[in-house]
């Protein structure tokens, strides 16, 4: 079990910290409207720019080869700024590492360098489908063989960073008469190829400044050089990298948890009620000592399985204790945190009513908690 970080991890980590201080902190509430969508996409750039959107990508492709321990750090810290940007950096990270594992030569020089680079300033993962979330399996979304291209018909939703992405990695059936999950292929799909077509952002609840939408492929050619990996063996893919994904958003879940009792320790230690601080009072003092707890034990169920990851050993069941437990204790912290705030802590005035939108989602996308439990039974029943 890693304790300690190299002086790359810790200067990944530092940097982070210094961008979402400067950068994104002063300006998260402004990117959740219209009015603050360039700035939005001007700090994607410049994260790009700065290597986050490569960490764990070979250099050879404009990576810098961090490993996932380093990925989790700056996810941490990028959400403790702001968690839209912080999931556009962790799917976008999780497209690059898709191309990476299963691409050939010529996808991974076209593709990677472009990601990495911030030339496309996300990339989109297109899995989720109306009748097909929890269960990718069921999806419907067609890819047909026609001489030297696919035709891709269908629709995927909640796709994030879709408007703006430059790449999708496309999930579709292509034997529709195996087994299921059997005969599903994945592909590599250009943002720009006639028959797409992004639909308007959905407004969500909480991480607002990130796009969210349903891409339709109607009638789509794409090469068949698109094709990633083996044709009928792209279901293997999308668990395998579901697996990395969850790692970036438990650690997105731990900056969010993080973020909100340190606002709200540095709050309660200053408000005065009864003639001191509430700092003194011990039911409160007890509400951030267990919270902080969790928040300790989340990380290292993170550090664990991006650790596992790093050194190639089996990783699956460590991301999804970590990101089942991150998610569900950062939403507690932020309730608590914001609870501890009193009525300022429903006024947008302060930053906990942000928080607590933000975290709800972590509870549900990249598998929900029960899923997530339904990984771990499966787990732990297996041996």
């Amino acid at each position: 079990m890693q304790i300690s970080f190299t002086e790359e991890e810790t200067m990944i980590q530092d940097t982070a910290k210094q961008f979402a201080e400067s950068e994104l902190k002063p300006n998260a509430q402004l990117v959740e409207s219209e009015l603050g969508k360039s700035k939005f996409l001007e700090n994607v750039k410049a994260l790009a720019e700065l290597g986050f959107m490569g960490i764990n990508i070979d250099s050879h492709y404009g990576g810098i080869e961090a490993g996932s321990v380093a990925f989790s750090l700056a996810i941490t810290e990028i959400a403790r700024g702001c968690a839209s940007t912080a999931v556009t950096t962790s799917v976008t990270n999780m497209v690059a590492e898709v191309i990476q594992a299963v691409g050939n030569e010529q996808q991974k020089s076209h593709y990677l360098p472009k990601i990495c680079t911030g030339e496309f300033l996300a990339g989109g993962f297109c899995l989720t489908e109306s009748t097909a979330g929890s269960d990718p399996s069921a999806m419907t979304t067609r890819a047909v063989r026609d001489g030297d291209h696919y035709v891709l018909n269908g629709s995927k939703i909640f796709i994030t960073s879709a408007e703006y992405a430059g790449v999708f990695v496309v999930w579709a059936v292509t034997e529709p008469d195996a087994s299921r999950g059997k005969g599903i292929s994945c592909f590599l799909v250009d943002s720009t190829l006639p028959g797409i077509t992004i639909g308007k952002a959905e407004e969500k609840m909480g991480q607002k400044a990130s796009s969210t939408n349903e891409v339709t492929f109607d009638n789509c050619k794409v090469p068949a050089s698109a094709l990633l990996g083996e044709e009928n063996q792209g279901f293997k893919i999308a668990v395998a990298e579901l697996a990395g994904g969850r790692i970036g958003i438990a650690s997105l879940a731990l900056g969010l948890g993080l973020e909100a009792l340190d606002y709200a320790k540095d709050y309660i230690k200053e408000r005065k009620q009864f003639g001191q601080p509430l700092a003194n009072f011990q039911g409160l003092q007890w509400m951030l000592a267990d919270r902080y707890t969790e928040m300790e034990a989340a990380r290292l169920l993170i550090m664990q399985a991006a650790t596992n990851k790093d050194n190639k050993k089996p990783f699956a069941t460590a991301a999804s204790m970590a990101k089942v437990f991150a998610s569900e204790k950062a939403n507690d912290a932020c309730y608590t945190a914001l609870q501890l705030l009193g009525g300022a802590g429903y006024i947008k005035e302060y930053p906990l009513e942000r928080l607590a939108r933000d975290v709800r989602i972590t509870t549900i996308y990249e598998g929900t908690s029960e899923i997530q439990r339904v990984i771990i039974a499966r787990d732990i029943l297996s041996n």
